[in-house]
């Protein structure tokens, strides 16, 4: 045999399976050390999964730096844009129930966008959409929506409902359907639909639907007192590029235990490595886990298949971004998941850097390599 697979088998034999099991001596943890060990990377949790069980979860590093402060499996994260997933995924729950379809007009359920005008990334345009603005537009960010509003300077300030008031005024920014934007104001303006659409909070139903189902009991807006203990503290290179230093999240008010903040649905979630391995295995297990159909494998394939037009380069689905093999998504703080139908894998890496040194943006490469020579079919 050759003398690289026997050794591949040798490592990948001395996991223990499920999320406990303590890490064999040559783990995704030691690859990581040495990063930390230089100072060009704070902490991280890994997980590696597949469709039936935990394969590998990791810690490495450091919550609080100054503190030394052991990094724990169960740390907690701003998980950011991985938000959006979270969010669409909701969101085809009331597809496949037939109470929205996604070439629905989104004034069909938001009146504040009937007349929304074409009006250009610089104001420059006054003309009508060619067609109405659809949900499946605001979903993939193909719709023109803004970034986000000029009134948001953090995206926890106005309510939802608010918030998704201001974006037809600002003006759509290109044709809908024609181009690619990210757009937080897309997601947000899904977000809101579902709230018109079955009455309650947006974060109730997600909380109904798919947190407490499916187990995320860290998946929160707004984490508790324990939770907070829990946090991993944020990074970012410092002004010289030399080290790393302590930061804050900036797109969120403090105190984060507050329930006045808005539960953004295109940023807004925490959580851990754990909660959000469950959730990207119900995905590559066709939307279903533990015996429960949470979506179609109709509704999944739309998430996960490219939905941006031929001509742009950026390849998205609902939430998700596609590369016709593998969906998932990064968050701000460098967060990412991914899951790998092909070969039977989903990745989840939680950091929480605001911003790299250059010997730290090879972290996740590193995970990544590690995880599919360990695990991949």
């Amino acid at each position: 045999m050759n003398p690289r697979l026997v050794l591949t088998f040798l490592l990948a034999s001395a996991f223990c399976f499920h999320a406990q099991a303590e890490a064999p001596a040559q783990s995704i943890a030691s690859l990581l050390q040495p990063l930390v060990d230089h100072g060009a990377l704070a902490g991280a949790v890994t997980l590696v999964a597949n469709k039936d069980k935990v394969l590998s979860l990791e810690a490495v590093g450091y919550e609080d730096v100054a503190a030394k402060k052991p990094m724990e499996k169960n740390a907690l994260f701003w998980i950011a844009s991985m938000s959006k997933p979270m969010t669409t995924t909701a969101f085809m729950m009331l597809v496949d129930e037939g109470k929205v379809k996604l070439d629905d007009p989104v004034e069909k359920y938001l009146p504040e966008y009937k007349g929304v005008m074409v009006k250009g990334k610089k104001g420059d345009i006054n003309e009508k959409p060619a067609h109405l603005l659809m949900v499946r537009e605001v979903m993939s960010h193909t719709g023109g929506v803004v970034p986000r509003s000029p009134k948001e300077p953090q995206i926890d300030i106005l309510s939802l409902q608010d918030n998704v008031k201001v974006y037809p005024t600002v003006g759509l920014h290109f044709q809908p359907g024609t181009d690619y934007e990210y757009s937080n104001g897309g997601i947000n303006t899904a977000g809101r639909i579902i709230e018109v659409i079955t009455g309650k909070p947006y974060e109730e139903f997600l909380d109904e639907r798919l947190f407490k189902p499916l187990g995320m009991k860290d998946t929160t807006f707004w984490p508790g007192e324990e939770q907070v203990q829990r946090l991993a503290k944020s990074y970012k290179a410092n002004a010289a590029k030399t080290a790393i230093e302590e930061t804050t999240i900036n797109q969120l008010t403090y105190p984060l235990t507050n329930r006045q903040r808005t539960p953004c649905p295109a940023g807004g979630l925490f959580s851990t490595a754990a909660d959000v391995g469950v959730f990207c295995q119900m995905l590559l297990n066709g939307g279903q886990w533990n015996g429960k159909r949470y979506i179609s494998e109709e509704a999944l394939k739309q998430l996960s298949s490219k939905q941006t037009p031929e001509s742009v380069k950026n390849s998205y689905g609902f939430g998700f971004a596609v590369n016709g093999t593998q969906f998932g998504h990064g968050g701000a703080y460098s967060t990412n998941m991914n899951i790998d139908p092909q070969h039977g894998l989903v990745t989840v890496f939680m950091v929480q850097n605001a911003g790299w040194l250059p010997e730290g943006k090879t972290a996740q490469g590193i995970f990544n390599k590690a995880a599919n020579e360990l695990f991949a079919k």
